[in-house]
């Protein structure tokens, strides 16, 4: 049994993973904002976490095996956490995402998301290196699809929403192929990875590629209506998944390390199927 600290974990695959770690018999603790109160069980813990003075506060004395920290964007939250922490932990988990691998984000909003997370990581690795306070492992995510409702992004409902009303899908002329990966199943990558003692920067993602054409193809093939596709130039905005760029993952690191990831083409077609029904509703 460890003792984890899951920062952040009321929504989406946060959620699910708080329940793993508690179902396979850790002592787990939800530190967040007060926004959801975790799963019984749980423990929980109320502070922002950017505010220094009320983080340690809130902390008291409680030491952890293992943090996992859902909802790190800015390398100002990675520094306060790389203090606060310093002393009270073993190893620290960061979630961090594929964006970090883009050679040129299409919006200013993605450039800022993929700019904070790279930063933020850069800030964990100079404590995990030399001695540093902790062990530090980042896990870069692919694209997160499944969930339905819980899907808050709405990526996935973009393509079925437009495939089912025959509305057109902005792509690219010869789009490059992306990684993703089920929500279910990153939350058990997350709950294992929380159980290792591995450092360092991890990908993750299910196996196998798709890009945009193929995703549009199995969407129209699922909610039973063509695609409509339509080519925008070099550089300009499209639809989610249609990257003019190449940044798949390569998960060859956690599978040599010994986790067996399953493939998109399992869950995909589920999910696809889960995102019609709630948009149906």
């Amino acid at each position: 049994m460890q003792k984890i600290l899951v920062i952040g974990g009321s929504r989406y695959f946060g959620k699910h993973l708080v329940s793993l770690l508690r179902d396979a018999g850790d002592e787990v603790t939800v530190l967040n904002r007060g926004s959801a109160a975790p799963p019984p069980g749980v423990g929980r813990l109320v502070a922002d976490r950017d505010d220094e003075g009320r983080l340690r506060a809130a902390l008291g004395g409680r030491t952890f095996d293992t943090v996992v920290d859902q909802v790190c964007y800015t390398p100002h939250q990675a520094a306060v956490a790389r203090r606060v922490f310093a002393g009270r932990t073993a190893r620290y988990v960061m979630t961090s995402t594929m964006e970090v691998y883009d050679p040129a984000p299409p919006t200013p909003e993605a450039r800022a998301y993929a700019e904070g997370k790279r930063r933020a990581e850069a800030v964990f690795r100079g404590a995990g290196e030399g001695g540093g306070p902790f062990g530090f492992t980042a896990v870069r995510t692919a694209h997160v699809l499944g969930g339905g409702p819980q899907e808050f992004t709405g990526r996935l409902a973009h393509y079925v929403g437009r495939t089912a009303a025959g509305t057109p899908v902005d792509v690219h002329e010869a789009p490059y192929a992306t990684s993703f990966v089920h929500h279910h199943e990153i939350a058990r990558f997350l709950q294992w990875t929380a159980g290792q003692s591995f450092t360092g920067v991890v990908d993750a993602a299910s196996h196998g590629t798709l890009d945009v054409l193929g995703l549009c193809a199995l969407v129209a093939e699922r909610v039973g209506r063509p695609a409509r596709l339509r080519i925008v130039e070099p550089g300009a905005p499209a639809s989610p998944f249609s990257f003019d760029r190449d940044y798949a993952l390569d998960n060859s690191r956690a599978t040599g390390l010994g986790y067996r990831f399953g493939a998109v083409a399992d869950w995909l077609p589920g999910a696809i199927d889960e995102a019609a029904a709630e948009l149906a509703r």
